[in-house]
C-alpha cells in the first residue's frame, strides 16, 4: 500500500467533495453517498476527518452536564472558580476519548470463559461512542447541593458522588453477566420510553433556565414578585441569596429573561435552522458545535451600554496544556445517593440497549444473531468500567453516546477507525486547555439556546420509544400514563418534596432540620428520589410491568378492528423471543428465533417454521376480524 492510499484511499468511493459541498433546499441530493462498513479499512485522512465530525458532534453534549455540575452545584455565586469549571471540561474530554477507544476496539476479558463459561467483553466493537451521561446530572446536582447545605464543600461533596458513582457501577457489571433474553424481560421497551422521555423533560426545563440567563437566578425569580418585595418594605433584598440578577455574562448583570439574554440565545437556534436549510453534510453533523460557536460570536462583538457579554480573561488565564489529576477531590460515599444512583444505572442500561440496537440498524449489521448479543454484553460492561475508571479520572460517569447514530446515518460511515479517530480527537481537544477556556467564557444565555435544543433531542428520542409502543393496549397505556403522570408532576414541580434552594430540609412533606445525621440521610435519599422525575417514573413502570397481567383479549365488535388481538401479535411474539421483520415493497413476513433458539434450529429449521406457522396463526386471527 503506497503513502497516497494510505492517507487518502483509492477509487470512486472516497469523494471528498460531498462531504463538504452545500446543499440548496430546493434541490434533490443527485449523488448517493457510499456506505462504509464496519470493518472498512478507511485511509488516514478520511478517518480523521469523519472522526472530527464525531467529536464535534457530541462535544455540546459532553461537556455540558460536568460544566453545568462545577459551576452551579459545587462552585456558587459569583461562580469565581473559573479554573475548576475549565479543569471540569478538561477531564471530561479526555475520559471520554479513552472510553470511546475502550468501546470501539472491544478488549475481551482475560479467563472469562474459564470463569462464566462464555467470553465476555469490554466494549461493542461498534462505532459507538462514550461521554458524560445526561442521566446523572440532576443527582449530581441535587446531592452535592444537599450535602453543601450539610456543610461540607463543594469539592468534598463532589468527591464522595465520585465514590458513590464507583460503587454503584457494579449493577452494571451485573447486568452484562445477564442473558440477553432475561435483560429484555425486566426492561422492556416501556420501561425505556418513561425513563428516557422523562430525562428529556427534566433537562429541557434546565436548558431553558440556562437560556433566559442562568440557573441560579431563575430559581430565585421568586423573590422580584411584587408581594414579596412589599412585604419586606423599601425594595431591600429578602435573603442574602443571589436574586434574580443573571451574572452569567460577563460584566452585563440583567434580570432574568430580559430581551438581551433571550435574543442571544435564540441566534443559536437560527443558525441551526440555517444550517439545515442550505448547510454541507459536515455542517449538518456538527451542527450544534457550530450554532453555539456562531451564537457565541454575536456575543463577542455585541455589548449592553458598553459592558462586554464575554469575559476574554478566562481565556487568557486558561492554561495552554492541561491533563487528568491536576485538581483532586478525593473518594466517598454519600449513602442517601445510593439509591437514585443505582436506578441511574438501570436508566442507562435501558438507553445502551437501544443504543446499540440503533447502531447496528445504521450501521447495517443484524440484530438476531449472536454477535449483537455479544455486543449488547459488552457494552454494558464498558458503561461500567468507563464509569468506574470516570471517577478515577475525577470525571462523571461516562457511558454509550447515543447523538452519534444520526452522525452514522448522515455520513454513511460506520467504520472503526472513524470512532477511534473519535477518541484520538476528543483527548487532543481536553490536553489542549485553551479549549476549555473558550467554552467557560460562552455566555449562559448562549449555552443556554444550545442545551435546550440538545435536551430537547432527548425528549423527543422518549417519544419516539413511545410511538413503537402499542399504545392501545390498555396494560402499556395505564403502565405509561401513571408512570408519566407522577414523573411529569415532580419533574416540573419538585418543591413537594424538595427543598428550596438556601432552604435546607423545610420541604413539608418531611421537616427535619432537628433529626439526627442518621435520620437526615435518610431523608435527603428519599427526596431525592422522590424529587428526581426519571427515578420515581422508571421505577414505577418496572413495577407495575412486573405486577399488572397482560390484557384480555377483547370480544368482537362487527365493523371494528379488535385492537387486543393487534397488541397481542406484539406480546405473543415478545414472549416467544421471536422478532417479527417486514421488508419494504414486500408483504412477505420472515421470524427469526433467538440466538440460543438459533443453534437447536440451524440444522434442522424446525424453529423457524414453528416460528411462521405461529405467526401466520395470528395474522389470520387479525384478519378474521
Amino acid at each position: 500500500m503506497g503513502i497516497k492510499q494510505l492517507i487518502f484511499g483509492e477509487g470512486e468511493g472516497y469523494d471528498y467533495g460531498a462531504l463538504c459541498m452545500p446543499s440548496l433546499p430546493w434541490k434533490k441530493q443527485r449523488h448517493p453517498m457510499k456506505f462504509y462498513p464496519l470493518d472498512e479499512p478507511l485511509p488516514l485522512l478520511l478517518s480523521l476527518v469523519m472522526g472530527l465530525q464525531h467529536a464535534f458532534a457530541m462535544v455540546g453534549g459532553l461537556i455540558t452536564p460536568p460544566y453545568v455540575v462545577a459551576k452551579f452545584s459545587i462552585d456558587s455565586f459569583p461562580f469565581a472558580k473559573v479554573e475548576l469549571q475549565q479543569y471540569f471540561i478538561v477531564a471530561a474530554l479526555i475520559t471520554s476519548g479513552i472510553g470511546t477507544i475502550i468501546n470501539v476496539l472491544k478488549v475481551e476479558i482475560p479467563f472469562s470463559k474459564k470463569i462464566f463459561g462464555k467470553h465476555l467483553y469490554v466494549g461493542s466493537g461498534l462505532l459507538s461512542v462514550m461521554g458524560t451521561s445526561f442521566t446523572f446530572l440532576p443527582i449530581f446536582e441535587i446531592a452535592i447541593l444537599s450535602m453543601k447545605a450539610d456543610g461540607f464543600t463543594g469539592e468534598e461533596a463532589y468527591g464522595k458522588m465520585l465514590g458513590t458513582s464507583m460503587l454503584c457501577a457494579v449493577l452494571e457489571i451485573l447486568f452484562s453477566l445477564l442473558p440477553g433474553k432475561t435483560i429484555r424481560k425486566i426492561f422492556p421497551p416501556v420501561v425505556s420510553a418513561v425513563a428516557v422521555t422523562l430525562i428529556g423533560v427534566a433537562l429541557t426545563g434546565t436548558g431553558m433556565k440556562y437560556w433566559g440567563g442562568g440557573v441560579v437566578c431563575a430559581e430565585m425569580g421568586w423573590k422580584e414578585h411584587a408581594q414579596v418585595v412589599d412585604s419586606v418594605g423599601f425594595g431591600m433584598p429578602v435573603s442574602n441569596v443571589p436574586s434574580a440578577i443573571c451574572s452569567g455574562s460577563a460584566q452585563v448583570q440583567l434580570p432574568y429573561g430580559s430581551t438581551e439574554y433571550i435574543g442571544l440565545g435564540f441566534s443559536v437556534l437560527v443558525f441551526l435552522v440555517v444550517i439545515e436549510l442550505f448547510g454541507s453534510t459536515f455542517m449538518k453533523n456538527c451542527n450544534v458545535i457550530l450554532a453555539l460557536l456562531f451564537g457565541y460570536f454575536v456575543a463577542g462583538v455585541s455589548n449592553y451600554e458598553g459592558l462586554p457579554y464575554v469575559d476574554t480573561s478566562k481565556i487568557e488565564d486558561a492554561p495552554v496544556v492541561d491533563f487528568l489529576w491536576t485538581q483532586w477531590f478525593g473518594i466517598g460515599i454519600y449513602g442517601p445517593a445510593i439509591i437514585p444512583m443505582l436506578i441511574a444505572y438501570i436508566v442507562t442500561t435501558v438507553e445502551t440497549i437501544g443504543d446499540v440496537t440503533a447502531t447496528h440498524e445504521v450501521s447495517e449489521l443484524k440484530t438476531d444473531d449472536k454477535e449483537y448479543t455479544r455486543r449488547i454484553q459488552g457494552s454494558l460492561m464498558a458503561d461500567a468500567v468507563c464509569s468506574i475508571l470516570a471517577s478515577l479520572f475525577t470525571s462523571m460517569p461516562n457511558t454509550t453516546f447515543s447523538q452519534n447514530n444520526g452522525v452514522i446515518a448522515m455520513t454513511k460511515c460506520a467504520s472503526r477507525r472513524a470512532g477511534i479517530a473519535t477518541g484520538f480527537w476528543l483527548i487532543i481537544m481536553g490536553v489542549f486547555a485553551k479549549i476549555a477556556g473558550i467554552i467557560t467564557s460562552i455566555p449562559d444565555c448562549v449555552l443556554g439556546g444550545m442545551t435546550i435544543f440538545l435536551f430537547a433531542n432527548v425528549l423527543i428520542s422518549g417519544i419516539t420509544l413511545f410511538g413503537e409502543l402499542n399504545l392501545k393496549s390498555r396494560r402499556i397505556r395505564f403502565i405509561s400514563v401513571l408512570s408519566m403522570c407522577v414523573g411529569v408532576g415532580v419533574t416540573v414541580w419538585p418543591w413537594a418534596f424538595l427543598d428550596m434552594r438556601a432552604s435546607p430540609y423545610t420541604a413539608k412533606f418531611w421537616e427535619c432540620s432537628d433529626c439526627s445525621e442518621t435520620m437526615k440521610g435518610l431523608r435527603n435519599a428519599v427526596s431525592i428520589f422522590l424529587s428526581t422525575g426519571y427515578c420515581i417514573g422508571s421505577v414505577l413502570a418496572i413495577i407495575l410491568n412486573t405486577i399488572l397481567p397482560e390484557d384480555a383479549e377483547e370480544p368482537a365488535v362487527e365493523g371494528n378492528v379488535r385492537w387486543s388481538v393487534i397488541g397481542q401479535k406484539s406480546t405473543y411474539f415478545a414472549n416467544k423471543d421471536v422478532d417479527i421483520e417486514e421488508d419494504e415493497g414486500d408483504e412477505s413476513k420472515r421470524g427469526t428465533v433467538n440466538d440460543e433458539e438459533a443453534g437447536s434450529a440451524d440444522n434442522s429449521g424446525e424453529g423457524e417454521a414453528a416460528a411462521a406457522d405461529d405467526l401466520a396463526e395470528v395474522e389470520e386471527v387479525v384478519k378474521s376480524e
